[in-house]
C-alpha cells in the first residue's frame, strides 16, 4: 500500500525523524492559509502516488501568498504525467505546502528488504535528488549499503559508517545517525516494504532532514496497522484493483487487450510472458489464489471484463489446491451473468481436470479449450486479432 508524501512525513515525525514544517491543502484558500505561517514563502507540492513530480511541474517555489494561490490553483485538478504514472497521468487532488528549506547539500537514504540476504538493508548515496536506479547504473560506487541483523537492529556504528561514506559534515554526523536509526524504526515497526528519503538534505543552518519521503507498506501486514490503513487514498488506485482487493484477488491493470485469470503469481507471470512471446499484450495480472471459490472466480471475471480495452480472455489454471471443476463452474457462471461476447480460451490441468473440461463442454458457451499454455496463448492471440 502506498501513501502520500505528507502522510509519510507525519509518520516520520512520530519517530523523531526531522521533516520540514508543512501541512496538506485541498484548495487554494487552504494553501494560502498554510503558507501564511511561513510568511508567504513556501514550496507547493502536488500529492499523487508517483515519483518524478518535480520534473513534471508538480513542485513550485512560491515567494509570496499570491504565488502560492496561483500555483495551488494551477496544480489542483491538473493531470500530472510522470515517468511513474504512465501516459494517462494522475489528477492532483491535494497539495503539500511546506516552509522553504535553505539547502546546502542533498543526499539519498533508503531502507529496503534485500531478497538475496533475506534482511533489511539501508542504502545511502551523496547523489541525492537523482533516481537511485540512475545512480546505480551510472555510478554504482556511490551507493553504500549496510545489511542489518534483525535480532539487534541498525546499530549506531553502521549509521556512522554510512554518514561518513556519503560525506555528511562531521559536525552533523550525530544528527544523521539519529535520523537513520529513526528511519529504520519506522520501516520495521510499520512493516514497510520501502522507506525512501530522496533527498535527505543538510541545511545551511545545520539541520539534517527529509525534504521528500516515500513509504510503502506490505499489504499482508496491514491487519496489524489500523492507523496506516486509514491513510489509504482510494482515489489514487485503479477502481478494478480496489474491487479485487475486496475479494482477496491480486489484480494489477496493464495496457494490453488480453485479459488473464490464473492461479498462482508465478504461473500468472509465465502466462503473460507466453502471451507476449506469441505477439499478444496482456491486459492485466490476476491471481485468483489457491483457494478460490466459485464466487471469487465470478468476481474475477467481472473485473477483467470491466476493462474496456479487453478484447479476449485467457484462463490458465493448474489445479493443485484449486480444483478445475470449481474454476469451470465459475467461468460458466460469470460468462452467463455478463453475457460474454469476447473470445475465451481456457486451459485447465490438475485436480478434477476431466470434470472441469466436461463442465465447459456442456455449458453451451463458445469456450475454446487448450491443452497447454503455449497452445492457449497462441489461440487467444489469434482470436483477438
Amino acid at each position: 500500500m502506498n501513501i502520500h508524501e505528507y502522510q509519510a512525513k507525519a509518520v516520520l515525525r512520530k519517530y523523531g525523524v526531522a521533516v520540514p514544517a508543512g501541512s496538506v491543502a485541498f484548495s487554494a484558500d487552504e494553501a494560502v492559509k498554510v503558507a501564511e505561517q511561513f510568511g508567504g514563502k513556501a514550496v507547493v507540492k502536488a500529492q499523487i502516488h508517483a515519483g518524478g513530480r518535480g520534473k513534471a511541474g508538480g513542485v513550485k517555489l512560491a515567494k509570496s501568498l499570491d504565488e502560492v494561490r496561483q500555483y495551488a490553483t494551477e496544480l489542483l485538478g491538473k493531470t500530472l504525467v510522470t515517468h511513474q504514472t504512465g501516459p494517462e497521468g494522475k489528477v492532483v487532488q491535494r497539495l503539500l505546502v511546506e516552509t522553504l528549506s535553505d539547502i546546502q547539500k542533498e543526499y539519498y537514504i533508503g531502507v529496503v528488504i534485500d531478497r538475496a540476504t533475506g534482511r533489511v538493508t539501508m542504502m545511502a548515496s551523496e547523489e541525492g535528488g537523482m533516481e537511485i536506479e540512475e545512480v546505480a547504473a551510472k555510478s554504482p560506487e556511490k551507493i553504500f549499503r549496510e545489511t542489518i541483523d534483525p535480532a539487534i537492529g541498525l546499530k549506531s556504528f553502521q549509521a556512522r559508517k554510512l554518514a561518513y561514506a556519503i560525506h555528511i559534515p562531521n559536525e552533523l554526523i550525530k544528527q544523521a545517525v539519529a535520523f537513520m536509526v529513526g528511519l529504520y524504526k519506522v520501516f520495521v515497526e510499520n512493516d514497510c516494504s520501502i522507506a525512501e528519503i530522496n533527498p535527505l538534505v543538510v541545511t545551511k543552518d545545520g539541520q539534517v532532514m527529509a525534504l521528500d519521503a516515500k513509504l510503502n507498506f506490505d499489504s499482508n501486514a496491514l491487519y496489524r496497522h489500523a492507523d496506516i490503513v486509514e491513510l489509504r487514498d482510494l482515489a489514487e488506485e485503479d477502481p478494478r484493483e480496489i474491487e479485487a482487493s475486496k475479494f482477496d484477488l491480486s489484480y494489477i491493470a496493464l495496457h494490453g487487450n488480453i485479459g488473464c485469470m490464473v492461479n498462482g503469481a508465478g504461473l500468472a507471470m509465465a502466462t503473460m510472458d507466453t502471451i507476449k512471446y506469441y505477439g499478444g499484450e496482456p491486459a492485466n495480472f490476476l491471481d485468483v489464489g489457491g483457494g478460490a471459490t466459485e464466487e471469487k472466480v465470478t468476481e474475477a471475471f467481472k473485473i477483467i471484463l470491466s476493462d474496456p480495452g479487453v478484447k479476449g480472455i485467457l484462463v490458465n489454471i493448474f489445479g493443485g489446491i484449486m480444483k478445475c471443476d470449481v474454476i469451470a463452474n465459475g467461468v460458466v457462471a460469470a460468462a452467463k451473468q455478463v453475457g460474454l461476447t469476447h473470445p475465451l480460451v481456457v486451459r485447465l490441468e490438475g485436480t478434477n481436470v476431466d470434470m472441469g473440461k466436461q463442465i465447459l463442454k456442456d455449458s453451451g458457451l463458445a469456450i475454446v479449450p487448450a491443452d497447454s499454455l503455449a497452445e492457449a496463448a497462441q489461440k487467444i492471440v489469434e482470436l483477438v486479432k
